[in-house]
């Protein structure tokens, strides 16, 4: 595959900084999540012609069904982790490990669909089932939080988004019914008001920590979670009580299979809805990129290897 464009991670980022507990074999190659041609194929392949357009799987081998693994060690077999990724002019992968990339994003707005928008769309309407008059809270303005945004809104839900006060118009722009200041102490009053107390019924948690306790705090009875972010650290905690009383079901997500993934490009492709991107840099400005996950992007940050030439904030 000619890579056309990679979109960054956050994880990307701290496998690069500290392996985040991964084993890797050097040399090794970050990224996870390309777009781009298919140039050759080997004599047994037959799911793609050359010249396709094709997207790479975060998790290639997990095509449907449960996630491998055991309780005592969990599988985390993801490119640019346990295999090598896909930041290079060219890569080499089995065909099963690619999906057609929606015809009407170019090369740079389909890469950013394999991890963050997956994972989105793996929360909310498969595992959380998402349908019309649910209310949905989103922590925060990465790329997996405005997938959400748009997610939730394509199923008819009604969303609110915790964010910083400069990304609230933008996050009202983008089609949410309602933005709270998640640094002001009273956002979680402002939620209950805007819900006639009822609180939410699915919550994108985003930063993890300390943070799901007001999340568990926001549900709405038999409410969900989908702890998807780990910003805040490696732990979690929550009250006891509002979990229990509340019924609060706590999803662990950790991006999702190839035929979720397919469902999600088709309804990409129909619904026309279009990624956000923060910012595109080329491949040399990678350090550039990485840093830009310091400042609080809004949406995803691509490293674009076609006719790019300058460095293109949003």
């Amino acid at each position: 595959v000619k890579v056309g464009a990679v979109s960054l991670n956050h994880r990307d980022k701290m496998v690069i900084d500290s392996g985040r507990g991964l084993t890797l074999d050097f040399p090794f190659t970050p990224g996870s999540d390309l777009a781009g041609r298919i140039v050759a194929m080997g004599d047994d392949a037959e799911r793609f012609a050359v010249g396709d357009r094709v997207i790479s799987c975060f998790t290639p081998e997990w095509i449907d069904g449960a996630r491998a693994g055991t309780a005592r060690t969990p599988a985390y077999r993801t490119l640019g982790g346990y295999f090598a990724g896909v930041l290079a002019e060219y890569v080499v992968l089995p065909e099963d490990w690619l999906v057609t990339a929606p015809s009407a994003l170019d090369d740079a707005q389909a890469s950013t669909l394999p991890c963050a928008a997956l994972t989105a769309w793996f929360a909310l309407v498969e595992r959380g089932g998402v349908r019309a008059g649910d209310t949905v809270l989103i922590r925060g303005t990465g790329g997996v939080a405005l997938f959400g945004l748009q997610f939730a809104k394509l199923h008819g839900a009604k969303v609110l988004v915790s964010c910083s006060s400069e990304k609230i118009d933008r996050v009202l722009a983008l089609g949410a019914d309602h933005a709270m200041d998640r640094r002001q102490a009273d956002w979680l009053e402002a939620l209950y008001a805007l819900t006639d107390d009822r609180g939410a019924d699915h919550i994108l948690e985003t930063v993890g920590g300390t943070f799901l306790g007001q999340s568990v705090r926001a549900a709405a009875v038999g409410g969900r979670i989908y702890q998807i972010g780990a910003l805040d650290g490696f732990d979690i905690s929550s009250p006891v009580m509002p979990l229990m009383m509340k019924d609060v079901t706590i999803h662990g997500i950790g991006t999702g299979h190839r035929r979720a993934f397919e469902d999600m490009v088709r309804a990409v492709e129909r619904t026309n809805m279009t990624p956000v991107i923060d910012s595109r840099f080329m491949i040399a400005e990678l350090p550039d990129a990485l840093d830009r996950f310091d400042t609080g992007p809004f949406g995803k940050i691509v490293i674009d290897n076609t006719t790019f030439s300058h460095r293109e904030h949003a």
